[in-house]
Formats: structure tokens, C-alpha cells, sequence
């Protein structure tokens, strides 16, 4: 029966960093910090996040993680 192995994880903050002067819309940049221990929970990586805010210029509007996994048969 095929499982999946989780390998790594990356946590992503999505800043505001400023309004388009054309269109108006929101300009949005991505930081990603890889390494991320794949057990690590939520209320870590939240956490983390937190943290990580009070270091960035721009404003945070997402905290995102993504996951990378393999299909494995057992």
C-alpha cells in the first residue's frame, strides 16, 4: 500500500511591499526560509513567523508552509 514520506518543508511569510501606481493593486514579494524541520507543528512555525515579523520592513499579510513529499510502496 503506497504512503507518503513528508521531506521537507519550507516556511513562507508573503509581504505587502507596496501599491502598483499603474493599476493600483497590491505589489506582494515572497520570503521563504527552507530547512524547516518537517515535525515542527503550526503553533511553531507561527511562532517562528512571529518573530520573524518584527525583523522585516514590510508588512506581513501570509504565513504560508509548504511541504514536499514522496509517494512511497510499502
Amino acid at each position: 500500500m503506497p504512503y507518503q514520506d513528508l521531506t521537507q518543508s519550507t516556511l513562507q511569510l508573503v509581504l505587502l511591499t507596496g501599491v502598483d501606481p499603474e493599476s493600483g493593486d497590491a505589489v506582494y514579494k515572497t520570503k521563504s526560509f527552507s530547512n524547516v524541520k518537517p515535525s515542527a507543528t503550526a503553533e511553531q512555525l507561527y511562532e517562528t513567523a512571529v518573530a520573524f515579523e518584527g525583523l522585516q520592513q514590510h508588512l506581513v499579510t501570509e504565513i504560508n508552509r509548504r511541504d514536499k513529499s514522496e509517494i512511497l510502496l510499502s
